[in-house]
């Protein structure tokens, strides 16, 4: 079983909005914890390759159309070749090597006079740094890192969930100077599909902790039971372009060093504001 960090729910759900993450292979039993980014928007070509070209950097793009992008969807991702920037299409939600399916789904073991749960999808589109660093049990996704495989996705916004209201208000990241996010992920192309052999691509997101920064710590539910430094609040992660060299291509500790959020300065606060003002009219301010 997984070593989660405090916040992090294992064999057993607290709250009905958590998705499957892990399953214990000896018991059977589904490990459930709060999902991360889950709907992203991909950036236009055009607006990707002008911002490339600002910053004096060559792109190589396969043909896509920008869409919001779900789990187990295609997104856009960019790898170093070459020596530019070489970007590829793939299934946002790492493949594991041997699965029989592009998607694994997680049948849970039945239980004595219960009713059989049905089969859910073991979500791998973000991955925990710590899962990757030692400080918990390694998944698939370490693997991949280990092999330093990481990448660079392009999203004009990211969605996350404010619940301070009492209701949910999605929140869409943006960054405050109208520039796409360049977020940390990790690709592999391990997987064929038994019946056809075609590559599928794939990638994740890396995702950090994020208690204690003043806008991404509002983000999700807040745990009552836990001191809010131990809330476990998770973070999707931006590499500004003077550390894509770093991050692509250098070693694994200068990689690690660049897992941190993003101050609160590089953010678009439009969905705060109106979340603050949300809750001044509700006399919770």
């Amino acid at each position: 079983m997984r070593n989660y960090t405090m916040g992090t729910v294992v064999e057993g759900k607290r709250f009905p909005w958590e998705t499957v993450l892990d399953c214990d292979n000896a018991t059977g039993r589904l490990v459930y914890g709060s999902p991360m980014c889950n709907l992203y928007q991909m950036e236009e070509a055009l607006a990707l390759r002008q911002s490339l070209g600002l910053l004096n950097r060559q792109l190589e793009l396969p043909g896509f159309d920008a869409r919001p992008v779900g789990p187990f969807q295609t997104g856009l991702f960019m790898v170093a070749h070459e020596g530019t920037l070489h970007g590829r299409l793939g299934q946002w939600g790492l493949i594991r090597p041997g699965q029989p399916e592009r998607i694994d789904y997680i049948q849970p073991k039945p239980e004595p006079g219960k009713k059989p749960r049905a089969k859910r999808p073991r979500h791998t589109n973000n991955a925990r740094i710590e899962a990757m660093d030692g400080t918990e049990r390694p998944t698939n996704a370490a693997k991949v890192w280990k092999a330093g495989r990481r990448c660079l996705i392009p999203a004009r916004w990211y969605q996350e969930p404010n619940w301070e209201t009492k209701k949910n208000i999605w929140w869409h990241l943006k960054r405050a100077d109208g520039q796409p996010w360049f977020l940390a992920g990790l690709w592999s192309d391990d997987w064929a599909d038994p019946d056809t052999g075609e590559v599928i691509p794939s990638f994740t997101m890396i995702t950090c902790n994020c208690d204690g920064h003043p806008l991404l710590s509002r983000l999700h539910r807040h745990d009552d039971k836990l001191p809010d430094n131990a809330q476990d609040k998770r973070s999707l992660v931006h590499v500004d372009p003077e550390d894509w060299e770093a991050w692509l291509k250098g070693p694994e500790p200068a990689a690690r060093a660049l897992i941190k959020p993003q101050p609160i300065e590089v953010f678009d606060v439009a969905d705060a504001i109106a979340t603050d003002a949300a809750l001044a009219a509700q006399g919770t301010l």
